[in-house]
């Protein structure tokens, strides 16, 4: 026996099935949707961009990374650099889904990433500036779950997938560091 309590936050199927077949041209998005849906697709072009641009700090890193332990280096960024494309294909994937176009523009990318590309240097400057972007990342990420919430749970659980491998990453350039330097970089 199901008490009231335990059917008010429930739809009755047959309102669920009456509600799918309207507006179809929206796809997945329903009018459940408890977000802006338009700024939910501007939040998310700046998470392509911000990926994107980490996608080409790490190629660029792990092509000009010199020294003895540039080919393991080098492969640790190649191996960064193929994860935030699945975090910007990801992203532009979930833009679609709430209807909107990707922005993959190169023209004004770096203003709309919330890291900077960088510039390839020695091998501990290349580990510096990748371990500050992922710690942007990993903050701005933090502040878009809680903006998302129980709003728009795709996109919430989306960034914390992406999180939790920024904060992989972080952990990576830090090590990396650390091997290199003998100190750790962050108090």
């Amino acid at each position: 026996m199901t008490t009231d309590t335990e059917n008010t936050f429930l739809t009755d199927v047959n309102m669920l099935r009456e509600r799918a077949k309207q507006s179809l041209d929206n796809g997945a998005l329903m009018p459940s949707y408890k977000g802006d849906v338009q700024k939910t697709i501007d939040l998310l072009q700046s998470v392509v961009a911000t990926e994107l641009v980490c996608v080409l700090r790490y190629t660029m890193n792990s092509i000009s990374v010199e020294g003895l332990t540039s080919e393991s280096v080098g492969a640790e960024f190649a191996e960064h650099a193929k994860d935030e494309r699945k975090h910007m294909l990801g992203a532009a994937e979930r833009i679609d889904q709430l209807g909107g176009v990707p922005n993959f523009d190169p023209e004004g990318l770096a203003s709309r990433s919330a890291t900077e590309y960088g510039k390839a240097g020695t091998l501990i400057d290349m580990v510096k500036q990748n371990l500050i972007a992922e710690r942007v990342v990993i903050e701005h990420y933090q502040e878009l779950i809680r903006y998302f919430g129980d709003n728009d749970p795709t996109t919430r659980i989306m960034l914390e997938g992406f999180l939790a491998e920024e904060e992989d990453h972080a952990t990576d350039m830090h090590d990396l560091l650390v091997a290199h330097e003998g100190k750790p970089f962050l108090s």
